[in-house]
């Protein structure tokens, strides 16, 4: 399938009721589903925004990932998408996701094309409400790591996550010391796990229906 009719169909399957909090749980952590169990969310929740973008390059579809910096913070040292908070400016998440981005690793938000969504995701250590956005370039990105926000660019092939051999159970030492065995993705030097992972497992089903 070449990159135009890869989108063609996305956009469609994005349209569809989406595969939610299903295909999300197939990469948490048991520590994770029990927290859904019994989830209530709460009155001060964050809303934030991430960017999945696509792009054809050198024959295959990829997708952008960062590494961000070791830091005093939940999220130090891990694989995310682009994204942050809601700020009083944002007229959108999708505003959010595409502002961030740029500030992130330097992507164009004029060159993005939004194509729609996935289904919300809650973080309980940051207290965020995420919405991923899904959006495609015509061509690679000219990438510029924000060096105060992140520490790579990271880019994966869409083949290598659809490939279920790229699924495994590992330890994972959490920034208060703690670990949880949790599923993740193991692509090259590169492991996604957490709220990431989940996200992107939800992206999969959704490339599944094309």
């Amino acid at each position: 399938m070449d990159f135009s009719s890869f989108i063609e169909g996305l956009e469609i399957s994005l349209q569809a009721p989406l595969p939610g909090n299903r295909a999300q749980v197939l990469m948490s952590s048991m520590k994770r589903i029990s927290e859904l169990m019994n989830f209530i969310m709460p009155n001060d929740v964050r809303q934030s925004s991430v960017l999945l973008l696509l792009y054809p390059h050198e024959g295959s579809i990829w997708l952008v990932l960062m590494l961000r910096p070791v830091y005093k913070g939940v999220h130090s040292g891990q694989v995310s998408l682009p994204g942050g908070k809601f700020e009083d400016g944002d007229d959108s998440l999708i505003f959010t996701a595409l502002r961030e981005a740029h500030e992130e690793i330097g992507i164009n938000p004029h060159h993005v094309q939004v194509l729609g969504q996935l289904t919300e995701l809650y973080i309980p250590p940051s207290n965020f409400l995420v919405t991923p956005i899904v959006g495609y370039m015509h061509s690679r990105p000219d990438f510029h790591a924000n060096p105060k926000e992140v520490e790579k660019v990271i880019e994966i092939r869409l083949e290598d996550l659809s490939d279920d051999k790229n699924i495994h159970q590992n330890k994972i030492k959490l920034p208060l010391g703690i670990s949880i065995k949790t599923p993740c993705y193991i692509i090259g030097d590169v492991t996604i796990w957490g709220a990431t992972a989940m996200i992107l497992s939800e992206f999969k089903e959704v490339v599944k229906r094309l």
